[in-house]
């Protein structure tokens, strides 16, 4: 588990978390009854890490991940997809719409403030990308 954390760049005690609420799968178990994984599970950390950057509650992490594990194409599922694609528009707008009122203050901060903001956000910026290129790809 320990491997896995390192990877997802998570602490063990998410992983444990995430398991508990049914968002992680275990595998199998060791002889000394350790929790193995497989290497599928890093993509879905990775996967819940972004979507808890979006502010998505735990159930609808949990439905995404189901239909993300599924390769079943129905009905139901693509009605689903498109029902998140449009939330995932919906909060891409309201976050345009919040960095339209930070700019003025960001354009006020000093350089060295203005480059870690920025490098914090380029880290999250590509985690949503990866996840919507994912969406996209997977459908």
């Amino acid at each position: 588990m320990g491997e896995i954390a390192k990877k997802a760049n998570v602490s063990k005690r998410t992983i444990d978390y995430y398991t508990q609420m049914g968002l992680l799968h275990v595998e199998t178990t060791s002889p000394s009854n350790y929790r193995l994984y497989s290497e599928k599970v890093v993509d879905d950390i990775k996967f819940i890490e972004a979507c808890k950057e979006l502010h998505m509650s735990l159930q609808d992490i949990k439905e995404r991940l189901e239909l993300k594990r599924s390769n079943k194409q129905s009905i139901e599922k693509q009605e689903t997809c498109i029902k998140h694609a449009e939330m995932l528009a919906t909060h891409m707008k309201q976050l345009e719409q919040e960095i339209l009122e930070l700019k003025p203050i960001f354009d006020q901060l000093n350089e060295d403030s203005q480059v870690e903001i920025s490098n914090h956000i380029q880290s999250q910026s590509k985690a949503l990308m990866q996840s919507l290129q994912f969406l996209l790809h997977s459908t």
